[in-house]
């Protein structure tokens, strides 16, 4: 028998098909002992609620109720009688078990049902009428005659769906050893074969297609089940009835008498067992059906077709995904349903390209999540991902390394499928999957399209891995942002809690001396606002400036007197002021202006160190780019700066003063000018460092009105 996608006597090995209840099997142990009664029967019935449930209505039953309800399991017994209890047992018991196979709740199963249970009754009349021992045992055997055929379906739904509710005849047996290479017979034998019964009840069912001449020595059960069967399913043969009663040595009235009573008691055990047979008769029963034989060629256009679309459709699904877990995810669950894998896992090359290592998606995440595969050692599966070519492993190979067997043994089958996951030319990792041996013939034929699979799959994990990559350098991005930001702030609290302390000191001095000290106070609380805007302003990575018009004159007198209540000036520096004989209004929030000159006229105090002078100027307007600003000018005449460090003046560079923050505040005075939207500019030589600070004077109001235009977003329109 060849091994291909169509084996479903392997399919059968993998199925997981419901086992027979423990019920039913230790009542066919209890049926075969000679001296077991009815004390052992209700002993084995109340150890199962639900068969108890079944035992109690049915003696309640219109069948059986007499006088009073039956309350009681032994009294149920007693009304039903052995013959009934064991009827019950067994049928229940098969029913449900093969109720639950795969498929059988969407396909109508009236007709097969009642052939069954027509063959279960007539079995069990032909054993009495045999003498033979055990009439249940028949029975069981009648009822299960056909279980193959449930078997097929529920392993081959999509081959035997038609065939199911096929004539069940020889030509019906031939088209399953065609098409499937096993007939329904050979399945329910290997099905019941599974329990390990002391029985012959497997070959029963396995010879009731046999030819009757090969019959004639058979165990009686077997004459029995077959008998049985062209009764029920063929009782217009009556050249094989009549062969096959001869075989059983029954002669034709018995056969009669007992046809006469089949039909009721199946009426009767169906209603009792709950089991609707109301129109299996009216359900057509076609003969077997065999398909065309498929022309290879046009059967490989059809496939290649198929895969091309599947691609298609995968690579959709894949990039409706979002985020890398829920692609692998995906990847992992398309492999099982496209391959019949029955687990799968990814390992991917860890950021060196040195190892495969496991990552959380499909089973044994937890296992995998310490597992790697060195790529320069070698093996099967470093191969397959270094080369980008599949590889089809089993257990029993030779060449299989440590890190192969721990794979088997995580993924509990005893064949892999290697897919390597290639974007472009480069590849990502690997795509296992665990499946039968079996089944490695079948995945073989597939390659061109596992490699077209694993190909869709690369293509998006590169995707999400760039992506990954891009939100990383994003979110360090902010991080920096943040990190400077925070500097910035350190940097700029410094000075009005230095002029905080300063005042404290100030105001310990006044007090001691009972001196006025509202101006300190005044003085102190604005300082103190000031720190609270500065650190608010950390939530923001980019604050905006508040707006409205400042008089700088005033604001350069407020940091002056700071400056000299502080004894933040030395002794040996002079400041001089040149500001009211100007206009000296501009569009600025007072607080970032004395940001502003608070940080330039530190710099330069620490430019004399041996003292010397500072003028702050007011040299009024300046049009520059058709734009009107106020001039500010603040400059020493210091030893000036060197061209290195002018060429990097406005940047946040570590300075040559003490400090963790030192070399931030000409950054964080451009910083603040360009946020609103002035221009500051530095000239200097050995005579001195002049900083020249150009903000945008107020718009007069007449002027806007008279030219009818708004200004743009972000700017400022001045006039002449």
């Amino acid at each position: 028998m060849h091994q291909s996608d169509q084996d479903i006597r392997n399919r059968l090995l993998i199925a997981r098909l419901p086992a027979m209840p423990q019920i039913l099997l230790k009542l066919i142990a209890h049926l075969q002992a000679d001296d077991a009664g009815m004390p052992e029967l209700a002993a084995l019935i109340a150890k199962d609620a639900g068969m108890t449930s079944k035992i109690l209505g049915v003696a309640n039953s219109s069948a059986y109720h007499r006088q009073g309800k039956v309350v009681s399991l032994e009294q149920s017994l007693v009304s039903l009688g052995t013959d009934m209890i064991k009827t019950l047992v067994i049928s229940e018991s098969v029913f449900q078990t093969f109720n639950s196979f795969p498929h059988s709740g969407s396909t109508d199963l009236r007709a097969f049902w009642k052939s069954s249970l027509s063959a279960a009754v007539m079995a069990r009349a032909l054993a009495k009428a045999m003498a033979y021992p055990h009439a249940e045992e028949a029975y069981l055997a009648g009822l299960l005659h056909n279980v193959g055929r449930l078997a097929l379906l529920a392993t081959a739904p999509k081959e035997y769906a038609f065939n199911f509710t096929a004539r069940d005849d020889a030509a019906l047996c031939a088209v399953e050893q065609r098409t499937l290479q096993i007939t329904h017979a050979e399945a329910g034998a290997w099905l019941i074969e599974r329990w390990h019964l002391d029985s012959f009840l497997a070959d029963s069912v396995l010879y009731h297609h046999e030819p009757l001449a090969r019959l004639e020595a058979s165990h009686p059960l077997i004459r029995i089940v077959r008998l049985a069967h062209l009764l029920c399913c063929h009782a217009d043969d009556a050249e094989s009835i009549t062969q096959a009663a001869r075989l059983c040595a029954l002669d034709e009235e018995v056969l009669e008498t007992l046809i006469g009573s089949v039909a009721r008691q199946v009426e009767q055990a169906a209603q009792h067992l709950g089991i609707d047979l109301a129109g299996a008769d009216d359900i057509a029963v076609p003969p077997a059906f065999m398909p065309p034989p498929v022309d290879p060629v046009q059967q490989r256009l059809s496939d290649e077709v198929r895969n091309m679309v599947l691609v298609s459709e995968v690579g959709q699904t894949f990039a409706r995904q979002q985020g890398e877990t829920h692609l692998l995810e995906a990847i992992t669950r398309s492999a099982r349903i496209l391959f019949d894998f029955e687990t799968t896992v990814i390992l991917l090359q860890n950021p060196t390209g040195h190892a495969l290592v496991g990552v959380a998606a499909g089973e044994q995440q937890q296992r995998l999540a310490g597992f790697s595969i060195p790529l320069a050692r070698g093996g099967p599966l470093a191969a397959s991902a270094l080369e980008c070519q599949p590889a089809f492993l089993k257990r029993d190979m030779p060449a299989l390394g440590i890190v192969e067997e721990q794979l088997f043994r995580i993924l509990g089958t005893d064949s892999l499928v290697c897919l390597p996951l290639v974007a472009g030319q480069r590849s990502l990792g690997l795509l296992i999957g665990g499946v039968a041996a079996w089944q490695i013939p079948a995945c073989q034929k597939r390659e061109g399209f596992l490699r077209a699979f694993g190909n869709q799959a690369a293509s998006a994990l590169e995707t999400a891995i760039s992506a990954r990559g891009a939100a990383r350098r994003q979110l360090d991005h902010v991080a920096e942002e943040y990190r400077e930001a925070s500097r910035r702030v350190v940097h700029e609290v410094n000075n009005p809690l230095s002029i905080i302390k300063n005042y404290l000191s100030v105001l310990d001095h006044k007090l001691e001396k009972q001196e006025p000290v509202a101006g300190e106070m005044a003085i102190l609380n604005e300082e103190i606002d000031r720190v609270g805007q500065l650190i608010n302003g950390l939530a923001d990575l980019q604050p905006v400036a508040a707006g409205g018009v400042t008089d700088s004159a005033r604001v350069v007198d407020d940091v002056l007197r700071l400056f000299r209540a502080t004894q933040f000036l030395p002794a040996t520096v002079e400041v001089v002021t040149r500001m009211h004989d100007a206009p000296s209004e501009v569009e600025a929030d007072a607080d970032t202006l004395k940001q502003i000159l608070l940080n330039l006229l530190k710099n330069a105090v620490e430019a004399l160190p041996d003292g010397g002078r500072i003028e702050v100027t007011n040299r009024g307007h300046v049009n520059r780019d058709r734009r009107l600003y106020l001039e500010l000018c603040v400059s020493d005449n210091g030893a000036g700066l060197s061209p290195e460090v002018l060429a990097k003046l406005f940047s946040p560079v570590r300075s040559s003063k003490e400090g963790a923050h030192h070399g931030l505040g000409l950054s964080i005075v451009h910083e603040l000018v360009t946020r609103l939207h002035g221009v500051i500019g530095c000239r200097s030589s050995k005579a001195g460092t002049s900083f020249e600070i150009l903000l945008p004077i107020p718009q007069p109001q007449s002027a806007a009105a008279a030219s009818g235009a708004l200004p743009a977003p972000g700017t400022t329109a001045l006039s002449s």
